[in-house]
């Protein structure tokens, strides 16, 4: 089975649970990306926590997070949906440091300690839902537990991690979100912690071949786990040659003009995935035509 996440409840429904493998999808946006080790980490990272926060959506809502720490990674952003859609990209993708204390990839320090992470929910009426919070720690993770609890007023845990092999690419990806629901109790909370104390690396467990599944029983231990509902997960664009001939007819003609006499043409890449289009000094006059 391919990358997938599941929702569940815990705890007669003092739980909420997010879990997922987000393996090929990260590969996807590495491939397409050209990403160094840490880099790759921290995209990944941020890639699981955007699909498990797009799940949280309804219908064709859609939901960005923008990443910006300072740090020479520069600008993370990913976008996803309520069917499994993620795709995201980064300022600076050929970034590696060596392994920080803990003999871990420094995200930290590629991401930067500086800075805000911003949510941006499209829900398809006239205003957009916005919340923004500072980074923390620049390990995404945390920084996402501190902006749930802050910026959304719901007690959350949040894990993602990236295992990368010496060649840079990546042989595990995976996440979790658990969020504390109105009536959760003292003892609720502490068997949660303990039970999130206890877990080793995530990345490992998936490397291990733990499904999703199994990673909620050990992060829910002590209640009784519920799956609500699984969601195939995939890198996916929503850039499209169409999209990018409105794009250009939105410019007006003057500029069309100027494109085909003195560029002899256009051309555009798509920060998201990095596909390119091409467009012919005859293909312009088309659209010119058009307007």
């Amino acid at each position: 089975m391919g990358d997938y996440l599941i929702r569940s409840t815990a705890f007669d429904g003092k739980v909420r649970a997010y879990a997922i493998e987000s393996t090929e999808t990260v590969r996807e946006a590495v491939r397409r990306h050209d990403t160094y080790a840490t880099a790759s980490a921290a995209l990944g990272r941020t890639m699981s926590i955007s699909a498990m926060m797009g799940a949280m959506q309804k219908g064709e809502d859609t939901l960005t997070i923008k990443i910006e720490g300072g740090g020479p990674i520069g600008v993370i952003v990913a976008d996803s949906n309520a069917h499994g859609d993620v795709r995201a990209y980064l300022s600076n993708p050929h970034v590696d440091f060596h392994l920080n204390d803990q003999g871990k990839l420094d995200v930290a320090q590629a991401v930067g300690t500086s800075g805000t992470i911003s949510v941006v929910k499209d829900t398809g009426l006239k205003d957009y839902f916005t919340g923004e919070t500072p980074i923390v720690s620049g390990e995404i993770s945390e920084d996402f537990t501190y902006y749930f609890a802050n910026s959304e007023q719901v007690p959350s845990a949040v894990g993602a991690g990236v295992l990368v092999n010496p060649d840079h690419s990546v042989k595990a990806s995976g996440g979790f979100i658990l969020q504390m629901m109105p009536g959760a109790d003292d003892d609720t909370i502490t068997k949660v912690e303990n039970n999130i104390n206890e877990l080793p690396p995530i990345s490992s467990l998936i490397d291990q071949g733990h499904s999703p599944e199994q990673i909620l029983e050990k992060l829910l231990a002590g209640g009784d786990h519920k799956v609500l509902s699984t969601t195939p997960v995939q890198f996916k664009c929503r850039c499209s040659r169409e999209r990018l001939e409105n794009a250009l007819m939105g410019l007006g003609n003057d500029e069309l003009r100027a494109m085909i006499e003195e560029d002899k043409g256009a051309e555009a890449t798509c920060h998201f995935c990095n596909e390119e289009y091409h467009f012919t000094e005859d293909e312009l006059r088309q659209l010119v035509t058009q307007q």
